[in-house]
């Protein structure tokens, strides 16, 4: 195998430790056992409410509700089921990020001694108070997440090709082994499907989907005041009119090429879209940091190399920023 291939197995075996406690709001036993689960960072939370669901039914104060009904938070912050585990991780969770002096590809490959000493990342489930002003609630047959899903392929398709006629060629059994290899965590089957997507026949790579997640600090809610029982006994209470854990989200078109016909860095990417974050390209920000994978990103990486080899399931560079 090539370096390539090495990052993107990598990539894709990654997975984080979380431990999830049932909110005493729902939980009719004195204290549940909490659930402790390694989750891959390229998937998303939404697999994990049917099995949540049915470990904790035995605790359940009403237990005729359904996994729908089921969402999570971290520190009063409802989590975004569509989110990648991997981004809300990074978002959210205040880990240190890795960093050091090797090349991004041997930060990927060779593990760091610190990596099997990770705690679990603490989490709270819910099946109360669903946050309906934040979240969109899951259906029964995951149609939604699947609907979602497709739709960003599609998007980042386009953005890559110009056109969607690559992901829109794809046979119904292409399609359901794509979402089939992201769902079982089937490397074999994501990656057939994948690669199409990658290197379509008789076209060149023109955009590099790019999604930016900046720490926002706490926004009115347009005077609307939140509901007093939104959040059971008073967890997730915060100022009224203000949403919790806000994020500035920050997309556009970054080409392969930068203005001048140089090979895209993700430092030029930034400079085009951040630019009163990023105004010197090579060197380090002293404001923010990149993070993808829980690893502070070299702005001097080619962001085509990094959608070839690190990019989430659903073909974006999903990035956040930790500010310094």
């Amino acid at each position: 195998m090539n370096v390539a291939a090495l990052l993107r197995e990598r990539v894709w075996t990654a997975s984080i430790p979380l431990e999830i406690s049932l909110h005493s709001a729902d939980c009719a036993s004195y204290e549940a056992l909490p659930y402790l689960v390694h989750v891959p960072r390229l998937s998303y939370l939404a697999f994990l409410l049917p099995k949540l669901h049915t470990y904790f039914h035995g605790n359940l104060i009403y237990p005729d509700v359904s996994p729908t009904d089921a969402w999570l938070d971290f520190d009063n912050v409802p989590l975004k089921w569509h989110y990648p585990l991997g981004l809300l991780y990074d978002l959210y969770s205040g880990a240190e990020p890795a960093s050091s002096h090797n090349t991004p590809a041997e930060q990927a490959i060779v593990p760091s001694p610190e990596e099997e000493e990770t705690p679990p990342w603490k989490l709270t489930l819910h099946f109360s108070g669903y946050p309906k002003d934040q979240l969109v609630q899951l259906d029964a047959h995951e149609k939604h997440l699947h609907d979602w899903f497709i739709n960003k392929v599609k998007e980042a398709d386009y953005l890559r090709n110009g056109t969607g006629k690559t992901v829109m060629s794809l046979s119904k059994e292409d399609s359901e082994q794509l979402w089939e290899g992201v769902k079982h965590r089937d490397y074999r089957r994501f990656s057939r499907i994948n690669n199409k997507l990658l290197n379509p026949q008789g076209a060149t790579l023109r955009h590099v989907p790019m999604r930016l997640y900046l720490p926002h600090a706490a926004s009115p809610l347009a005077g609307k005041p939140s509901s007093p029982n939104s959040y059971p006994q008073g967890r997730g209470k915060v100022e009224q009119g203000t949403m919790p854990g806000s994020v500035r989200v920050v997309q556009g078109l970054v080409p392969v090429s930068s203005s001048s016909r140089q090979r895209q860095t993700v430092g030029t990417a930034l400079n085009a879209l951040l630019p009163n974050l990023f105004r010197n390209t090579r060197g380090p920000c002293l404001i923010a940091a990149p993070v993808l994978h829980g690893a502070i990103l070299p702005l001097d990486a080619g962001v085509e190399d990094l959608i070839r080899t690190a990019a989430y399931v659903d073909g974006w560079l999903h990035i956040a920023f930790l500010m310094l």
